[in-house]
């Protein structure tokens, strides 16, 4: 795999994340409601209800760890200065993905009756995401020691 389509699967991933961080943001905005149907957890959707402030503290610190996770995708491209622990940032987050997104289909696999299809569709999102920071940063980092 070439350089150029390590840079696409990169900024595929970069643009997950903020994306992600967007939606859990339009929370706060949406209301109790779009909690619910970003599967937030109860606490938050009750938080939420009540007018409390645990809801959107809670989202904006999601949000900024997305925003994070899109940054070290974006900064392995080479497009921005590079991220401190940047070889460790990106395979941590590529595993942590992998993982999230096999969990709900191992458990598809097993139980389908104990699995809606959006959280299948959720985790097969993530495992593509995991996989776009793992492959593109080995096609990036292999370029550059050419």
């Amino acid at each position: 795999m070439g350089r150029r389509y390590g840079i696409a699967l990169l900024l595929f991933a970069a643009l997950s994340a903020w994306m992600v961080a967007g939606a859990h943001l339009s929370c706060i905005y949406f209301g109790p409601q779009c909690y619910s149907a970003q599967m937030a957890p109860p606490f938050v959707v009750e938080s939420a209800q009540a007018g409390t402030m645990l809801a959107p503290l809670a989202t904006i610190a999601a949000s900024a760890i997305f925003i994070v996770l899109g940054c070290y995708a974006f900064s392995a491209t080479g497009l921005m200065r590079r991220l401190p622990l940047l070889n460790v940032g990106i395979y941590s987050i590529a595993l942590v993905c992998i993982i999230r997104g096999l969990l709900p289909i191992q458990l598809f696999v097993r139980h389908p009756e104990k699995i809606s299809n959006a959280v299948l569709w959720v985790g097969v999102a993530w495992l593509l995401v995991g996989l776009c920071y793992w492959l593109g940063y080995r096609a990036v980092k292999k370029h550059r020691a050419d």
